[in-house]
């Protein structure tokens, strides 16, 4: 089964024929993205510190494959000025139980929880990617299209030289984004400030994600913009669908307008 599907800057526009391969134990790779806030300034600092202490007790959490750690900007994280208040870790894992325990139970993931005023985990499957991320090619298509809430995710590497420029358009594609009454959460985060960047957004279905990408304004400017300027060094389109979450973010779930609308 080959499973064709439109990317674009949220994931929409550019073609994936990768194949949808479940493994024979029936496991399907899992992604989870979890979100720290930290309220009091000893925290912060803390969580400043574990951008570099984590990257020596990741590796060593039973089952954890690829993994990134992220800090935000400020505002929603679309902005070059880096919020000290919020933190992300993202893990891909063999099977959505190893996920579930481990982003619970694993010392490391243990520690920020005790650490932040609140959090929340997502978990999700990948139904279609195209690029890099640091070389590797961290997520695998193991669960076919479904109907359902679906997230997108864009990593892009800026060419320094073009960083400028790549940040005059992130302003006004972050407030058309928030403006559409169907996105359920967006976020800017990112590994490198200004120039490692990793856009993230959740949509009720993927009709509602393809009209918006298809939509003349900032979005699609920017994205020809890209096309023709060559911004980026490396790119990751990347739409999953959404498993569970855990937690809260605001005090509530982000997605339960998705569930009362179903």
């Amino acid at each position: 089964m080959t499973i064709l599907s439109r990317t674009s800057f949220l994931g929409v526009k550019t073609m994936s024929n990768l194949p949808y391969s479940p493994s024979r134990s029936g496991a399907i790779q899992t992604v989870s993205l979890s979100f720290f806030r930290f309220s009091r300034g000893i925290d912060r600092l803390w969580a400043l510190t574990m951008m570099g202490a984590a990257r020596f007790m990741l590796p060593g959490v039973p089952g954890i494959g690829f993994w990134k750690l992220l800090g935000s900007g400020t505002g929603e994280g679309f902005t070059p000025i880096p919020n000290t208040g919020v933190y992300a870790i993202l893990a891909v894992w063999p099977d959505a139980a190893t996920a579930r325990a481990q982003t619970k139970g694993a010392g490391v993931f243990r520690r920020y929880l005790a650490r932040a005023s609140e959090s929340w985990t997502l978990f999700l499957s990948p139904t279609s990617v195209r690029g890099q991320w640091a070389g590797d090619t961290p997520f695998e298509i193991t669960t076919p299209v479904e109907k359902g809430p679906l997230a997108a995710l864009t990593r892009a590497s800026v060419r320094p030289r073009k960083a400028l420029k790549f940040w005059r358009r992130v302003p006004d594609i972050s407030a058309v984004i928030g403006a559409d009454p169907n996105v359920a959460f967006k976020i800017g985060v990112g590994e490198v400030p200004l120039l490692h960047q990793v856009t993230f957004s959740i949509w009720p279905d993927s009709q509602s994600m393809a009209d918006f990408a298809r939509r003349d304004g900032p979005h699609a400017r920017a994205i020809a913009a890209v096309r023709d300027g060559d911004w980026f060094r490396e790119e990751l389109y990347a739409r999953f669908r959404v498993i569970g979450e855990r937690g809260t973010w605001g005090g509530t779930s982000p997605l339960e307008h998705i569930k009362e609308e179903q």
